[in-house]
């Protein structure tokens, strides 16, 4: 007779597509866990990769920039306690402010905030109320070093950043004493294709590959730091080269630099 296995533990992940969410679930396979994911673009592709991996897959293609979206994949999760999340999904804009459509400025602040908040305060809530285990539930949230800097020429989404770190940071402080851990990866400029959905083409952050790391890389970085339960991590030396500059520049030097890498037209011939 065959003995029992124990179940795998269950990773949820959004934005699994592609990118650093891909890469995301896809480490959470190589270490033992099945799969719930979602993201707004076919996942066909992604999830034969994680089955290969051996992973039991779920998949939920939706929209979590609205509540809608969200019920979706909470209702694909059901009632399987969730061992990990990791809350990637978010897109940016370019451009200046006055000349962006506005349901486009809605869709990044919900998908950003909206979604993710949505979305974590179901599974937290989940997690707390499964009891206390040998190993803590583990949250990861994908922030961005674009919170630390005003973001001229991309203000919503840098907006948008900053809300998500402090978000992270705040709520791993109220959770002491719960069996769960919340952690902010904090990338720089990563080579997705979040530059081309965000219609940045022609700026230099999108062109200059000096300043891109790979989202295999940053996604190891913060897979890392979430199963050591830490608070918050930097992807990269540069990036945390940068940050600590935000931190000291007046906020007006800040932007004017931001400008000159986000600026339209500003791609590196």
């Amino acid at each position: 007779m065959d003995e029992l296995k124990a179940p795998r533990p269950l990773a949820v992940v959004t934005g699994a597509s592609t990118g650093i969410g891909y890469h995301l679930a896809s480490l959470a396979a190589q270490h033992g866990y099945d799969l719930v994911v979602a993201a707004d673009t076919p996942l066909e592709a992604a999830v034969r990769d994680f089955e290969a991996l051996g992973a039991k897959v779920d998949s939920v293609e939706c929209d979590l920039a609205g509540i809608e979206g969200v019920q979706q994949l909470i209702e694909c999760i059901g009632g399987r306690k969730v061992d990990a999340l990791m809350a990637n999904a978010g897109h940016g804009l370019g451009g200046a402010f006055i000349d962006q459509d506005f349901e486009d400025i809605l869709h990044v602040i919900n998908t950003n905030i909206t979604g993710t908040v949505c979305l974590v305060h179901h599974v937290v809530k989940q997690m707390i109320g499964s009891g206390a285990d040998a190993q803590p539930a583990r949250v990861l949230i994908t922030g961005s070093i674009a919170g630390f800097q005003p973001g001229a020429f991309q203000a919503v989404y840098n907006g948008t950043k900053a809300f998500v770190d402090s978000f992270s940071l705040a709520i791993r402080n109220e959770l002491k004493g719960h069996p769960v851990t919340i952690s902010c990866l904090m990338p720089g400029p990563t080579d997705t294709e979040f530059f081309h959905r965000a219609h940045m083409d022609d700026t230099k952050v999108a062109t200059d590959p000096k300043m891109m790391m790979e989202p295999d890389e940053v996604a190891r970085i913060g897979f890392d730091a979430m199963l050591k339960g830490e608070a918050d991590v930097v992807a990269g030396w540069k990036n945390k080269v940068q940050v600590a500059m935000s931190k000291v520049m007046p906020a007006q030097a800040t932007a004017q630099m931001h400008r000159k890498l986000a600026e339209p037209g500003t791609a590196k011939k």
